[in-house]
């Protein structure tokens, strides 16, 4: 079972993320969607496609872009779709 935790508490838990790049992406219905604020940040992977990001918010404190997904992966990509990774500090337990 993987865990993301942040400021103390557990935004994404499952026991089927996948794994690309050494980060565990968490399908869609694992994240714990009231700490997530869609963010305007976009950036793009070579392979991957366009990522989306939001700003985390637990306890008053925020995480600028500290998740990312793909809504509309490259093929190459298909199974990580609006899956979501973390980084920022957001510690991922597995």
């Amino acid at each position: 079972m993987a865990k993301a935790i942040w400021n103390g508490v557990v935004l994404a838990e499952s026991a089927h993320t996948e794994m690309v790049e050494g980060n565990h992406y968490f399908p869609p219905n694992s994240i714990n969607r009231e700490y997530f604020t869609p963010s305007s940040h976009h950036t793009t992977c070579h392979w991957k496609g366009v990522a989306s990001y939001f700003t985390l918010e637990v306890n008053g404190k925020k995480n600028e872009n500290a998740a990312w997904f793909y809504p509309s992966p490259k093929d190459a990509a298909r199974n990580i779709k609006d899956h979501v990774a973390f980084w920022r500090g957001v510690q991922v337990e597995s």
